[in-house]
């Protein structure tokens, strides 16, 4: 009997067995620390340090503006150094504080009085997750508590926990299922508390079966979690082919899955949920995949929120002349533009691949052939050739109103099976920042 999936999509080769084994192991603290106050959809984080200022490691560094904001926590205990801008992933400069960790320093948290979560109500709950600063680990880094009150409004009945992973080379979310499933399903436990329901489904690659196999083994029998493996397959983990793939229900244009009675939400976002809520401790460090070809000591790490790319580069060995570094995976993940650039919530992996040879330049791109390769693969079934022709001639409204170019993910299938090469995931987010500039 074949496992449930959506119709279309890709088979790239998986990349993961360069750290699918590779438990996941604490990184260093880097000599200084830079924490941008932006890592969630919404307003920046406010200071409230100064700078010269010693702070404990988990202390409230920056408070949330408004409910879809989220606050920052220090990393380490150490000094605030500077609060000024920094770069970000693409290379604009953006409101940060800088610390320094103090070399001798344990690096314990304060011990706080414990929470049994269990024992909250829905909306004390809500608070401890907001006051936690956390945000969907995935790579969106939407706010988790804004996607549970809109989940309380829109009064959802199945929460589907996303351990899928289809990215390549990505295995951070398979490694945390292996080694923290008590943590996963506590966290499971809570979310359905906070959320007044009693269902949930933990989607897993068929890839990945061990780690279904160890979370049915954390389940006890009257607790009304499941596990469903679905076929492996990109992008099998993008919300609105996930729950299509479980429930057989399609989510509409324009619209979230808590407007079907769903809410989705990664494994990570889980465990740490389960790891800070008890303890009433914030988000202060995540597990991250670092692989590639490029890389020496490829692995899955936990690392401090705030750290430096260009010091993690040096610690796993950079072995490749002309790399091309990216946050997240290779398809849907971002190009950095500055080695300095320090990791975020929302960086789920580190990828090093190696450039080509300087004299052998990539081919360019080449004109459209309507070969309908783009059209077999795309998992929402649009018309990527249609849109990539309108993109370059600057028709960015017909894109959005009669081809749908904001139902786009930007998943990449499309790009991947391209023979003539042509950028259409970058003409698409071309195409959408300018309609967002027209209004």
């Amino acid at each position: 009997m074949s496992l449930p999936s959506f119709a279309q999509g890709i088979h790239p080769p998986t990349a993961k067995q360069l750290t699918a084994a590779k438990p996941i192991r604490r990184f260093p603290f880097a000599p200084y620390l830079v924490i941008l106050l932006s890592q969630h959809i919404g307003q920046p984080a406010k200071p409230v340090v100064r700078q010269g200022e010693e702070v404990q490691r988990g202390q409230l560094i920056a408070e949330a503006q408004g409910f879809l904001s989220v606050p920052m926590h220090a990393p380490a205990t150490g000094r605030v150094t500077r609060i000024g801008k920094a770069l970000d992933m693409s290379g604009r400069m953006a409101q940060a504080v800088m610390i320094e960790p103090y070399p001798a320093a344990e690096q314990e948290f304060p011990e706080r009085q414990g929470t049994d979560p269990l024992q909250c109500s829905a909306a004390e709950l809500l608070q401890l997750v907001q006051n936690s600063g956390m945000v969907g680990l995935g790579g969106a880094a939407f706010p988790t508590h804004v996607k549970i009150q809109a989940s309380l409004d829109k009064g959802v009945e199945t929460l589907i926990v996303n351990g899928c992973e289809c990215e390549p080379y990505l295995t951070c979310d398979h490694r945390v299922m292996l080694e923290y499933p008590a943590e996963v399903i506590l966290g499971i436990r809570i979310l359905l508390k906070s959320l007044s329901i009693d269902r949930a489904l933990i989607a897993i690659e068929e890839n990945k079966a061990d780690a279904a196999a160890v979370l049915r083994a954390a389940i006890e029998p009257d607790w009304p979690i499941e596990v469903q493996l679905l076929q492996t397959k990109y992008p099998q983990g993008a919300e609105k082919l996930l729950t299509q793939a479980l429930l057989g229900r399609e989510i509409p244009a324009g619209k979230l899955p808590a407007d079907i009675g769903v809410m989705v939400s990664n494994v990570a976002t889980l465990m740490e949920i389960a790891r800070l809520i008890p303890r009433g401790q914030g988000i202060i460090e995540r597990v991250v995949t670092l692989s590639g070809e490029g890389l020496g000591k490829p692995g899955n790490y936990l690392v401090p929120i705030g750290t430096p790319l260009d010091f993690i580069l040096d610690r796993v060995g950079l072995e490749a002349e002309q790399p091309r570094v990216i946050f997240g995976g290779p398809l849907m993940g971002k190009p950095v533009a500055c080695l300095q650039t320090p990791t975020t919530k929302g960086v789920t992996g580190i990828l090093v691949l190696k450039g080509p040879p300087p004299d052998h330049p990539r081919p360019a791109p080449s004109p459209c052939i309507l070969c309908g390769d783009c059209l077999r693969v795309c998992p929402l079934q649009l018309n990527p050739s249609m849109l990539g022709r309108l993109a370059q001639r600057s028709l960015y409204e017909e894109m959005a109103h009669e081809y749908h170019l904001r139902d786009c993910f930007e998943c990449g299938c499309c790009a991947y099976v391209c023979p003539a090469r042509i950028p259409l995931v970058q003409l698409f987010q071309a195409a959408k920042t300018n309609l967002r500039k027209l209004g």
